[in-house]
């Protein structure tokens, strides 16, 4: 998924390539029956759980993020740096339950990291769900479209750049009501063995807001160690093509490390310089771990 940007510039014919090891073809028709009853219950009881207090919602989203991937196959290792994966919530500094923390980054922070996947929406759900931000296009997607609608997605057109000053506002009226935003600043997914420059303009909604930046870093791999490209969502890519590629691997996991949160900056002598530092940080945090 894109949020303003084209395809990025990974060649498929490169970061596909390899072969991962593949479950059988009545295994796959299993997971994509279980993902597609899944993904029904999440569009029936949308609009019930949006009524529920915050934190019951919350709960409920990260459960179903989780059951999610585990249809598709896909095990999640949720973790902080230092600490080795687990499945579960991640203890993230200065978050809810983590201790001694600061509620700041608790709350209204906006969630950075680098894109590889559609799974990588569920991903950050299954640790620390938040409205997302994702491209027009993806409000046409078959169920799942109407699905991350209702879940109070903040939708950016890539082809009228005029209507991110929009976007931005948004973004920072949503961290300002105390609520997370996940964004991929890199603006298109990269195969995981490439990546791009985090693009500065959605920390502008951070800098306007007083928000921490929580940037977290997402790896694929198999469950030798070895790394996969597998789920990159890349070139010419079809939804449904990129889904039959997810459920025919063998031991996919997915590991998801939460970085320690980045306050907002200091007095800048511009605003364009304030996120411009922030995208930076996370960048280098990021990459870093990767």
């Amino acid at each position: 998924m894109s949020v303003w940007l084209p395809t990025a510039p990974c060649r498929p014919e490169t970061c596909l390539g390899e072969r991962a090891p593949e479950v059988s073809h009545p295994r796959r028709v299993l997971r994509l029956t279980a993902c597609l009853l899944a993904v029904l219950a999440g569009v029936l009881l949308s609009l019930p759980v949006r009524l529920l207090p915050y934190g019951a919602r919350d709960q409920l989203i990260r459960l179903w993020a989780r059951v999610l991937l585990r249809t598709l196959g896909v095990t999640v290792h949720l973790g902080t740096p230092g600490t080795p994966g687990t499945p579960g919530t991640p203890r993230v500094p200065g978050s809810a339950g983590a201790g001694g923390g600061s509620a700041v980054g608790a709350d209204g922070a906006l969630v950075v990291a680098n894109h590889v996947s559609w799974l990588d929406i569920p991903l950050l759900a299954a640790g620390r769900p938040g409205r997302s931000l994702a491209k027009t296009e993806v409000r046409k997607w078959p169920v799942l479209g109407h699905l991350v609608a209702w879940g109070g997605t903040v939708f950016l057109d890539r082809d009228r750049l005029r209507t991110l000053p929009d976007t931005v506002s948004a973004v920072t009226e949503v961290l300002r009501s105390g609520h997370p935003v996940i964004v991929f600043p890199e603006g298109s997914t990269w195969c995981g063995r490439e990546s791009g420059r985090f693009r500065p303009a959605l920390f502008q909604a951070a800098v306007e807001a007083g928000a921490f930046v929580q940037p977290v870093t997402i790896r694929y791999r198999l469950a030798d160690g070895r790394p996969t490209s597998a789920p990159a969502f890349i070139g010419d890519d079809g939804l449904l093509t990129s889904l039959a590629r997810v459920v025919a691997v063998r031991g996919l996991v997915a590991d998801v490390t939460f970085l320690p949160p980045i306050p907002p900056p200091g007095p800048q002598p511009t605003r364009a310089g304030a996120r411009r530092e922030l995208a930076r940080a996370a960048q280098a945090a990021v990459e870093g771990i990767r």
